[in-house]
Parts: structure tokens; sequence; C-alpha cells
């Protein structure tokens, strides 16, 4: 769409709405036109075809509060075909034809009037939003730049994996440099690209009526260059900056995770967003606990008797009091019991479990009165062989 056909279409009349039209009623109203002349509704009519088209094209700008207002401020500007000037035109009457007008004014017209009627840049701040460009020297809007995303790495302990922790980190990384203010220019002014009229992109064409946009080499996507190249940072207005920062690490994180934190990256440029912060943590071990998932695992050893009769057991949880587990009797080695809620925190702020494996501990020196005991208790079960399944199975009886 032309800057002339921006000024001369009354999209709130295709749409028919008013003015103060709010953006409910033009959401609305463009439903209903769309259902209308939509090219589904109308196979092989061209005038429905063309007025889906205008539909579109006026719900496009009205429909964005950004571009409605940058409409809205063009039309009260340069409404009704003429131009109309400003405060300080003293007293002159300007009716150029628009495609004068805005032909002037993009091959290079930026200054006419300017004296008169105020006509120096501001087509550039009208639709440099609206058409990428702007009407040359200081009218032009450069484009705002998000900062760089940082990659950093923590350490934490088990405990900390598990409940969470807030942990300085120290970071270096590019922000606008302190000695131009971020300009790039030693003086503070910069002048604005010529190559991409401060927009920081071109165009490239890649064929069959479309165009791709890259940096501009010029200004390197800043929209800007520096006359005067600032000695800090080479007339790129950034320059590498550390700071410290206290970062919170959610509870339950592993070892290796990833974590984005955003908005916690390098300061945009130019009212640009900041980038984000990628946090890889590492997470140490632990002298009693591990994990599985969700769960912590602990073993405990166990007596033969305890083993053997049943009994109850004390337990430790990380950072909590211990539990006790009912140990049934005959309870054999390695058998895994679970203590629940006591593991790790889960990303919906419930916990895993934690999973007891019971190791029957043997003596190695045995008193006199212990010694006995066991010689009965072999005495007692002399006629049992623990092994006779195995053999039996080998055998494949």
């Amino acid at each position: 769409m032309s800057t002339k056909d921006f000024i001369e279409k009354d999209f709130y009349k295709v749409l028919g709405v008013p003015k103060d039209a709010t953006e409910a009623e033009i959401k609305k109203a463009y439903r209903k036109l769309a259902r209308e002349f939509h090219p589904d509704a109308n196979k092989g009519n061209a005038k429905a075809e063309e007025r889906f088209k205008e539909i579109s094209e006026a719900n496009d700008v009205l429909g964005d509060p950004k571009k409605r207002k940058e409409y809205d401020e063009a039309r009260a500007l340069f409404g009704n075909g003429g131009f109309r000037p400003g405060p300080g035109a003293g007293g002159g009457s300007f009716n150029f034809d628009l495609g004068d007008l805005f032909g002037g004014a993009q091959g290079g017209a930026g200054g006419t009037g300017g004296g008169a009627g105020g006509f120096g840049g501001g087509i550039g701040d009208v639709f440099g939003g609206l058409f990428n460009r702007g009407g040359g020297g200081t009218g032009t809007r450069t484009q705002p730049r998000r900062g760089q995303d940082i990659d950093t790495e923590v350490t934490l302990s088990f405990t900390e994996a598990i409940e969470g922790a807030t942990v300085p980190l120290r970071m270096s990384s590019q922000a606008p440099c302190k000695a131009c203010s971020g300009t790039g220019d030693k003086n503070g002014t910069p002048r604005v690209c010529p190559t991409c009229v401060g927009t920081g992109q071109v165009a490239r064409g890649s064929g069959g009526g479309f165009s791709l946009t890259d940096p501009c080499p010029d200004c390197k996507g800043r929209g800007l260059i520096a006359e005067h190249p600032c000695m800090i940072c080479k007339g790129s207005g950034r320059a590498k900056s550390s700071r410290t920062m206290q970062v919170r690490i959610p509870a339950g994180v592993s070892d290796g995770q990833r974590i984005r934190l955003r908005g916690k990256g390098a300061p945009g440029e130019r009212g640009g967003p900041a980038g984000d912060l990628y946090v890889t943590v590492h997470v140490d071990t632990h002298p009693v606990f591990g994990r599985k998932d969700d769960n912590l695992t602990v073993t405990v050893p166990v007596s033969f008797t305890e083993a053997a009769l049943g009994g109850e057991v004390r337990v430790p949880t990380l950072g909590g009091p211990p539990v006790t587990l009912k140990l049934p009797p005959g309870t054999p080695n390695g058998r895994t019991m679970r203590a629940r809620g006591k593991g790790a925190v889960r990303s919906d702020g419930t916990r895993g479990d934690l999973l007891v494996t019971v190791e029957v501990s043997v003596p190695r020196d045995l008193t006199g009165k212990a010694r006995d005991a066991l010689e009965a208790y072999r005495e007692a079960t002399a006629g049992e062989d623990p092994r006779a399944e195995l053999f039996q199975a080998a055998k494949g009886e």
C-alpha cells in the first residue's frame, strides 16, 4: 500500500464504522463483512473479491492500535487531498496534489517548506512505523534492538537443587557504551544510515515476487552510523559490561538442566527489550541421598534380626525430621519401600517420594552369646536348604 493510498482511503467508511468506534466494534464489523464478501462464498465474483481485499486492508490498519493512531494522525495532517500547514506557516496556503507532494517527499524534498509550513522531517515521523522508512534527516526513526541472550553456568549443592536457591551470578555481556551513551559517536551525534534509512534492514529479492530482509551491512543493523566513532566501542554503541545479579533457581532442578530466565540477559538498544538468560545447572552429589526423577533414594542398613523378625526402622529425610517405616517379618535384602511426599519438588509444587532400599547388615565380629545363639539357630534349621529351588530351576524341574 502506497503512502498516497494510505492517506486517501477512508478505512472507517470501508468498514462502516464511526471514527470513534471501539476495538470491539471494529472487530465485529470486519467479521460481518468478511463473511459476506469472502471469496469462498462468492466464487467467480471479482467485485466481491476486490471488496474483501479492501475490508482486509482496512482491518489491518484499524485493528492495530498503533497503526490506527498513525493513520488518524496522517489523515489529520494530510486529509482531503491537500497539505494543511502548521502554526508556523505564516498564513500560506499549500494545496499540493498528493502525488506531487509525496513524490517530492520521497525524492528528497524533506526540507521543502520547512520554514513556511513545518514540512521538514514530519513525514518520516508520521509514516516511519507503517512503511519502515523515513523522510530523511533527523525525522527517521531507528528501530529498537533486542538485547543478546546470555549463557552461564552455576553449581548447586544437592539440597539447593531440591529446595531451590537464590544465587549470585556474575555475567559479562554487551550493554550500551557508557562513554558515548550508546550512540557509537564520541560527540553523541550519529547520523542515520543512508543505506537502510535508519531501519537497520535492507530488502533482498528472493524471486516469485517475494523479498526477504537482512541486517544492513553498512550499519550492522543499528540504523545509525557514527561520523566520529567512539574510542571505547569503536562506533558500535555497545561495550562489554560486567554485573552481578541475584538469580532465583527454582526448586527441583536436575543436574545438566538448562533454565531460561526471560528478560535477564543483555540490555536492549533504543528501547528494545532485554535478551534472555540461560543458566546450565550442575548439582553436587550427596553423601547419603541420591535422585531418580522426582524421587529421592536412600539405602538403610538393618540387622539380621530386624529383617527376619520385622520391626520399625527410622529413616532420615532431606532437610526434615526422620520418618519411621514398618519392616515386615522376613524382609529380604534389597527390598525397596516408599515414604510418600519426601522426595524432590515437582513443577506443580507437589513432591515425589523417598525410595528406601533395605540392606541387611552382616556383623563382622560376634560376641560369645551372639555366636552361641546363631549356632543354635543353624542347628534348628539344619534341614532347610535355601538354595534348593535354585538347583531345581537350573535342572528344569
